[in-house]
């Protein structure tokens, strides 16, 4: 017997976990500005997470490490201003709350006050968990991030498969438990083992999302940018592009350069 899909007019962390009681799949993807959040929200996203790729994909850093703070509120700022029903979690970056339990928390709060975003997500399980305890003690809904976490990116030293052996999945197992524990509404699995993804979605009750983690979870997220075919030369197996844009949007480009060149624009019926 199917449950009946409950309509939710706005996203918000309660109606995750509701759908994970109830077995529907969470969408998410990310954004980074304000048209792109627009069509995203309107198309029916249910959660837009303002990520710190941002700083590969806006602006094309090697790594997630170089963003800022004030970027990230930035970019988050113009996402909020266009939703109506998504859920919109920011990325805390790099250096903004993993030394410091008060650090983080006075970042946790500039994202809140400046962009108007609903929650934040950090990267991390034990190693962190005073910060994520003192975020959450002063009401800041906080989505956590296992498996590979790009910002620790020099200590891996690869963007590989995580937890593929037994003391680094269990381990993984651990940190998602005191995740849920501490009171985190939701996780994001990247990279992992499919089996051993179901294995912690089925241990919480809270949602876990997958990129690269295979179907027995929660939801899915990917780079919004991979995924409608922006960027081309990324092509890691769990990435399904749905889009060619780069051949598209090229194309249309030099089409306008041929126009321009040769005084096919503008015509008549284009002029004032």
């Amino acid at each position: 017997m199917s449950i009946a899909k409950k309509q939710y007019k706005r996203i918000t962390v309660k109606s995750l976990v509701e759908m994970k009681a109830n077995g529907e799949k969470i969408s998410m993807l990310t954004a980074y500005d304000y048209t792109m959040a627009k069509i995203l929200d309107n198309a029916g996203l249910d959660v837009l997470l303002v990520g710190d790729s941002a700083s590969n994909v806006m602006a094309g850093h090697e790594t997630t490490l170089p963003i800022t703070l004030d970027q990230m509120i930035y970019h988050a700022s113009g996402v909020v201003r266009a939703i109506e029903r998504s859920l919109v979690v920011v990325d805390l970056p790099f250096g903004s709350y993993q030394s410091d339990p008060k650090e983080a928390l006075r970042s946790a709060i500039r994202i809140m006050k400046e962009s108007g975003g609903h929650a934040i997500k950090l990267e991390g399980g034990s190693e962190i968990k005073e910060s994520i305890k003192r975020i959450l003690n002063a009401g800041i809904p906080v989505m956590g991030h296992l498996g590979l976490t790009p910002q620790s990116i020099y200590k891996f030293g690869t963007y590989t498969v995580r937890a593929k052996e037994e003391e680094e999945a269990q381990k993984l197992m651990e940190d998602a438990l005191l995740l849920e524990r501490l009171g985190c509404f939701a996780i994001v699995l990247e990279k992992v083992p499919a089996k051993l993804a179901e294995k912690v979605a089925k241990s919480l009750t809270i949602p876990v999302i997958g990129i690269g983690a295979g179907n027995g979870v929660d939801g899915q997220v990917l780079v919004t940018h991979d995924m409608i075919g922006m960027t081309h030369e990324f092509h890691p197996r769990f990435l399904r592009r749905y889009l060619d844009l780069f051949a598209d949007m090229t194309k249309a480009f030099e089409q306008y350069v041929s126009d321009v060149k040769s005084k096919d624009f503008p015509n008549e019926n284009e002029q004032y």
